[in-house]
């Protein structure tokens, strides 16, 4: 078991992790998850507050088993190597609004980091804007971090801190089994609590125990490895170091080869799957969720995988991007394969200049 914590955390941990996502991710669609969508860090997250009723766009409802095992599968990782530790108490409310302006911009582009590399490598060329304007959002929050930005130091907490979100999945493990539902309308609609889409992306998702068992093993090799989307450019930028992004390069070349073995590459930018054709705002969504997660600390993979070993500050970055798509859907901000919704270009300039103002505002201070 040491050797292979061992060569995880080497630099092959990375690649290794790349490949297994870049594989699995396409395989998924195969199986049921919606086209370029095998994994999405931050539509998932979407499909969980639906499920949960905190909106109620009815194509978008679902307890993805994908989430839930990245969570338990970073937490046994944690446990069996002792890196389970929990702590918190950085900035957590300027986290919280992090996360919300995070999802803001990931649904005005209609996905996270590690969609835009998959849908990419499925041959949609509407993600190039997008990987632009991830590269330009991590680019500024670089120079907020070279300016001295800080959230300021997590600390060692209550060891019932660190288990709040193992204990929330596994809730939404038991919700999506049980699928409680206390009556209907009527007019003959739900009433919940859990909500379920008929049609759209929501509605299409693999086999429960399949996906269930994919998130958990890239759960267990991302916290070993440390993968982070957003973190491989920032430290090529900072410290010259490639270790992350060939974990990226990993991801793109293992998703692009599944997709042609499996039929699924599609290249063009019209009729692709959960995309829209709006090149200026798929760039300025993934600038504002660039900016959002560099100042995090961390792509929302790897906000989850910090989750799951205890860091209650990654947890509430999860729960404010949880609440960001409540409030997404709920005025109309996020994109839909038409284009953007009415306000979410508005939205993405207003969370560039919040960002802006707590990048320059929340600076390191030296005791004397």
């Amino acid at each position: 078991m040491r050797a292979i914590s061992n060569f995880l955390i080497s630099r092959w941990g990375p690649i290794v992790t790349g490949i297994v996502v870049g594989i699995l991710a396409p395989v998924l669609v195969a199986l049921g998850n919606p086209g370029n969508m095998g994994i999405c860090v931050a539509c998932f997250n979407r499909d969980i507050a639906g499920a949960l009723g905190f909106h109620r766009a009815a194509v978008v409802q679902y307890i993805r088993p994908e989430i839930i095992g990245f969570v338990l599968g970073a937490l046994v990782a944690a446990l069996l190597f002792r890196e389970f530790k929990p702590r918190g108490g950085s900035s957590p409310l300027i986290r919280f609004l992090l996360g919300i302006f995070a999802m803001i911009g990931a649904l005005v582009f209609l996905g996270c980091p590690w969609r835009a590399y998959l849908r990419l490598s499925g041959g949609d060329w509407n993600a190039i804007p997008g990987i632009v304007g991830l590269f330009a959002g991590i680019g500024l929050g670089i120079i907020f971090l070279k300016r001295g930005f800080s959230l300021g130091r997590s600390r060692p907490t209550a060891q019932p801190a660190g288990w709040v979100m193992p204990v929330f999945v596994v809730v939404l493990l038991v919700l999506l089994l049980a699928a409680p539902l206390f009556g209907r309308d009527a007019e003959g609609n739900p009433v919940g609590p859990i909500f379920f889409s008929q049609t759209g992306p929501g509605s299409q998702y693999a086999p429960l125990w399949i996906a269930l068992a994919a998130g958990l093993l890239i759960g267990f090799l991302a916290q070993r490895s440390r993968f982070c989307t957003v973190g491989a450019l920032r430290d090529i930028v900072l410290l010259r170091d490639m270790h992350l992004f060939n974990g990226v390069l990993a991801l793109l070349v293992a998703a692009f080869l599944t997709n042609l073995v499996l039929g699924q590459f599609k290249p063009g930018f019209e009729g692709q799957p959960v995309a829209h054709v709006n090149w200026l705002w798929n760039f300025g969504g993934m600038v504002l969720a660039g900016l959002a997660f560099t100042l995090a600390g961390g792509c929302p993979g790897r906000q989850v995988f910090l989750s799951g070993e205890g860091d209650a500050d990654a947890a509430i970055f999860v729960f404010g991007m949880i609440a960001g798509a409540g409030i997404a859907h709920t005025f109309s901000l996020a994109s839909s394969p038409t284009g953007p919704g009415a306000y979410g270009p508005a939205a993405v300039i207003i969370g560039l200049v919040v960002l802006s103002i707590i990048g320059l505002a929340m600076r390191e201070t030296r005791s004397a």
